[in-house]
């Protein structure tokens, strides 16, 4: 039996997902009616989504689109990041929706404070992007993933190499 277990604590998503759920996006918007019309524009990078279409209103209905095919790809809406849309030339509209991964170094030493105050019995390590949770016992450790899952933050966590 170990002396002791350990889990980490990320935040991440699945890339292929992302760029599948893009995908669906982009051919739902080429055949529906009131979208087939506004050369709707759809830029994924590896930090960020460039939506570019016609109105505010087409816009709203893209990113309602980009809500439901992530969703249906069990991708947290969390990882969105919507900026405010800008106009761009001919009465165009872009929006700029940024990809959240990892922890910052604010979130992770809140949610390290946060589980050093209520669980006396783990220690809390940050490395880099993550957090390591180590403890003696694997019920300490579900109580922490139990703390964390009910703590309201801006990006989706996952609890990683259970062990």
């Amino acid at each position: 039996m170990a002396d002791s277990y350990s889990f980490d604590v990320v935040s991440d998503f699945d890339r292929q997902e992302l760029v599948n759920a893009v995908d669906q996006v982009r051919r739902d918007v080429a055949t529906r009616y009131d979208l087939k019309d506004s050369k709707t524009e759809i830029d994924l990078e590896d930090t960020s989504l460039t939506i570019t279409t016609a109105s505010d209103l087409t816009l709203q209905a893209v990113e309602d689109v980009l809500r439901q095919k992530a969703t249906k790809r069990n991708l947290s809406l969390k990882i969105f990041d919507f900026q405010t849309p800008e106009p761009v030339g001919g009465n165009r509209v872009q929006q700029v929706v940024k990809l959240r991964k990892g922890l910052s170094k604010e979130l992770a030493k809140d949610l390290s404070k946060t589980v050093r105050d209520n669980l006396k019995k783990v220690t809390v390590a940050i490395q880099g992007e993550s957090l390591r949770i180590t403890g003696k016992s694997k019920d300490d450790l579900q109580q922490a993933i139990q703390l964390l899952k009910a703590q309201d933050v801006e990006v989706p966590l996952q609890f990683e190499n259970y062990r």
